[in-house]
């Protein structure tokens, strides 16, 4: 039997690991419950998009003869998600014509982008690059904008249906339905247009990947409306500048009036810059050591994925039995540490079986860490300008990944691989201790709520009214 097979046969028997346990451990339970499953099914929506556009479509202009300098400007489609917080609150507070009345304000918007979305991901398909690649970029720069907005809507929509007993299980199984959703659009896609696949080309491929959109127009249908708290709605006296202020200004206004706001915002930049470090160039370096292509697909596809799910899984519990900040400083420990199995790695050469340890132990931990950071970006949006601080947070944490991280090739060539994965454990180091210093001062509860946030039962104390949208009771 084929190494392959035997890692596919490996990953079924840690899905089947992964439902005995929601099926008999209670802190495992609130994974089968309902929100926590439209969590999930909102997660393979807001997964797709990027996949398609980096990992695939860097694939598909390779195989048509797109020089890698081009190919390298593929990183400036993932500028709308850093920039997203400059457009979230339109999408928070501005209500779309009928849609907003017929299903509540984040399903309007989440209807009305995946429409958009739906069209221009078919257009980036019948798009050839080889003849024109400026209207290729051109559809390609418009399905990262409206996936990044469809994150907008996806990411505020399911911290309002999330109770806070289920935020933290929630945020787990929409990071499984994230990785989900990623698997599709690439691998997926890749085998839909491969002539070595079913050789359907790129054009039907796309296509087809686009009806991705679908689970979270069935999970927004089944879970109804969500909560949606306007304070300042529209009405007589109340002044188009003032409804502005209340928009534009006051998201960032309330967040940075917090007490170790600005701290926050820096311990959110750094937290995982030595896993984000590691990661870019993962790939250069089995590919240095010698390994295949199919130990490569091996590893990391099937023990890889099945490793997220174990550690995605173990996150909410995690997070029940440490508390939020113990959770944030030991699973940050736990992904700094874990760089080290590469050093081992880098150190030992082609072994197969260092390098299914390094992966699983890597994709195991930043499973758990992946949840529990979520959750707490979760747990620190206020539910009133939900949309708006979640994407300046998770912009904020874009940035730290993305362009923090940019020097890693530079300095691996400097370095070497041991001593480069020797310095992505420093480069943790920062965000441990701002951690640290927001725990000490009591910025960090151990809830998964934070501090000045507030929550469907809140009572609202500004003077203006409010206006809900209601989901079914919990």
């Amino acid at each position: 039997m084929s190494m392959a097979w035997i890692s596919f046969l490996i990953f079924l028997a840690i899905l089947a690991g992964v439902a005995a346990l929601a099926t008999t451990v209670p802190t495992f339970k609130p994974y089968l419950r309902k929100r926590p499953i439209v969590a999930f099914l909102l997660g393979i929506s807001s997964g797709f998009p990027l996949t398609l556009l980096l990992a695939t479509m860097t694939f598909w202009l390779t195989k048509v003869g797109i020089d890698k300098t081009t190919i390298g400007f593929a990183v400036a489609l993932t500028t709308p998600y850093t920039l997203k917080f400059l457009w979230a609150p339109l999408v928070d507070k501005v209500p779309l014509p009928l849609l907003t009345r017929w299903f509540g304000q984040r399903r309007a918007w989440l209807f009305f982008v995946q429409a958009l979305l739906f069209v221009a991901i078919w257009q980036l398909g019948a798009s050839d690059p080889a003849r024109s690649l400026a209207g290729f970029g051109f559809w390609a720069m418009a399905v990262a904008f409206l996936s990044a907005t469809q994150d907008i809507v996806i990411d505020a929509y399911r911290i309002e249906i999330l109770g806070d007993d289920e935020l933290a299980h929630g945020t787990a199984t929409n990071q499984f339905g994230y990785r989900t959703g990623n698997l599709l659009a690439g691998a997926g896609t890749i085998y839909l247009a491969s002539a070595e696949g079913l050789g359907l080309g790129w054009a039907t491929a796309y296509g087809l990947t686009a009806f991705c959109i679908l689970p979270a127009i069935v999970a927004a249908l089944w879970v109804g409306p969500g909560i949606y708290i306007e304070r300042f709605a529209a009405g007589p006296g109340r002044s188009t500048g003032a409804w502005l202020i209340e928009t534009v200004v006051n998201p960032f206004r309330e967040f940075l009036g917090r007490q170790g706001a600005f701290l926050i915002l820096g311990f959110v930049l750094v937290y995982k810059i030595g896993d984000a470090m590691g990661q870019i160039m993962l790939s250069p370096m089995i590919v240095e050591l010698g390994f295949s292509d199919l130990d490569y697909i091996s590893a990391n596809k099937a023990w890889g994925f099945g490793a997220l799910i174990v550690g995605s899984a173990l996150g909410a519990p995690f997070i029940l039995w440490l508390g939020m900040g113990r959770a944030l400083l030991v699973s940050g420990l736990m992904m700094m540490l874990s760089n080290a199995m590469f050093m081992v790695l880098a150190a030992t050469g082609d072994n197969y079986w260092m390098l299914v340890a390094a992966i699983v132990t890597e994709n195991v931990t930043s499973g758990i860490g992946l949840t529990v950071f979520t959750t707490y970006l979760s747990g620190l949006s206020n539910l009133a300008y939900t949309a708006t601080q979640f994407a300046l947070l998770s912009s904020f944490a874009a940035v730290g990944r993305t362009w923090l991280s940019t020097p890693s090739g530079y300095i691996s060539e400097q370095l070497g691989w041991v001593p480069f994965w020797g310095f992505t454990i420093l480069a943790a180091i920062p965000g441990m201790l701002l951690l640290w210093v927001l725990w000490r001062k009591g910025y960090v509860v151990q809830s998964a709520r934070q501090t000045g946030v507030v929550t469907p039962d809140a009572e609202d104390s500004g003077a203006a009214p409010l206006r809900t949208d209601t989901a079914t009771p919990r």
